[in-house]
């Protein structure tokens, strides 16, 4: 009987230590963090992927743009949840998370997605500009990703976290502007999750409303997360327009959380948690827009710089031909005296004839 209690024991063990390796959290592995002897730099000693191919994020320019009519319109399914259900919200030391129900899912890609979580990325107070992805070299204040996983072919984030095209990610760039409702649904509630490890539930809302205006207009590529591992998994669909929150807002997001627990001797403050750019060698993003300034290639300064020399062009074209107008106009007027004396004095000898032509 005692040898069947620990053979049942050594089971049971191995069960808990097969569950504790299979789990989400083993895919953050050992320690990371955004600066210091852990930071970004040092992540592919860890982490091999973070220094390989495909790595997110990325400068959106205008030299890797190419549109692409086949991109349709996202549809957003289940995206509108009750008030009287509920979302979890979690510090987990790099970012605020809030999980996503699984029925909330998007139509218009190759698979069906489904979506598992949501969080964000930020710089600091003294210097607002956080976020991941930036624009022609333009950093926003903020960045939301919504992620979600290829529910056709994997059971969870997890499993499909180490699979082509196991994940994709919305993007929303985040400015300082008007204060926005939308995102204060999560704002007001991040002093109940300051430090790392604390979770709270807060109601249901439509995640839609956090999405920007004419979220048609996107960009789209394959690439990697942007934390370890930096997997590069991600179809990536980085909306044009991004949204607006106030800077009390942005304040909050900048100075309400922590790195660290609560009973921590050295606490930390969760600033800057954005990856720098990557490069992107020999690849494109796919644009869903015809650009507005910008065609097949040309940057905007040589586009406004022909502009303006076809302006200067027709300008000294205009003035010239004011000045030849103007000097015939002036050399037949001088012109009408002489004729008038002329004509005088073929009169004097036809009609005078004692005057001495």
């Amino acid at each position: 009987m005692p040898h069947r209690s620990l053979h049942a024991a050594a089971i049971l063990l191995l069960v808990i230590l097969k569950e504790q390796t299979s789990s989400p959290a083993s895919l953050s592995g050992s320690e990371w963090t955004y600066s210091g002897p852990d930071g970004e730099t040092s992540w592919s000693k860890n982490y091999p992927s973070c220094g390989g191919l495909l790595q997110s994020p990325i400068d959106l320019h205008s030299d890797i743009l190419q549109y692409d009519a086949s991109l349709v319109p996202l549809d957003f399914q289940g995206y509108n949840v009750s008030a009287n259900e509920q979302f979890s919200l979690t510090n987990n030391g790099h970012s605020v998370k809030l999980k996503l129900p699984p029925a909330m899912h998007i139509q218009g890609l190759p698979s069906r997605y489904s979506a598992t979580q949501l969080h964000l990325h930020w710089g600091n107070q003294n210097n607002p500009h956080g976020s991941e992805h930036t624009v022609g070299g333009k950093h926003f204040a903020a960045e939301l990703h919504i992620v979600h996983y290829n529910s056709d072919l994997y059971p969870d984030a997890s499993a499909a976290s180490n699979e082509s095209e196991g994940l994709a990610v919305l993007a929303v760039l985040i400015e300082m502007g008007s204060f926005n409702p939308s995102y204060d649904k999560i704002f007001s509630h991040l002093q109940e999750v300051k430090y790392e490890g604390q979770e709270v539930l807060i109601p249901g809302f439509s995640i839609e409303e956090l999405l920007p205006e004419r979220p048609a207009e996107y960009y789209r590529y394959k690439g990697s997360l942007t934390t370890p591992p930096c997997h590069p998994t991600v179809l990536w669909t980085v909306f044009r327009n991004p949204v607006q929150i106030s800077q009390e807002q942005l304040l909050a997001l900048e100075t309400d959380l922590y790195c660290t627990r609560e009973n921590d001797s050295s606490p930390r403050e969760m600033i800057n948690n954005f990856r720098h750019v990557q490069k992107f060698d020999e690849r494109l993003v796919y644009i869903s827009f015809r650009q507005d300034l910008t065609y097949t290639g040309l940057s905007l300064g040589i586009i406004l710089s022909v502009a303006l020399a076809g302006i200067l062009g027709i300008c000294i074209v205009l003035a010239v031909s004011i000045w030849l107008f103007r000097r015939k106009k002036r050399s037949a007027g001088s012109q009408i005296p002489l004729a008038q004396a002329s004509f005088e004095r073929r009169w004097r000898c036809v009609y005078q004839p004692c005057c001495h032509c």
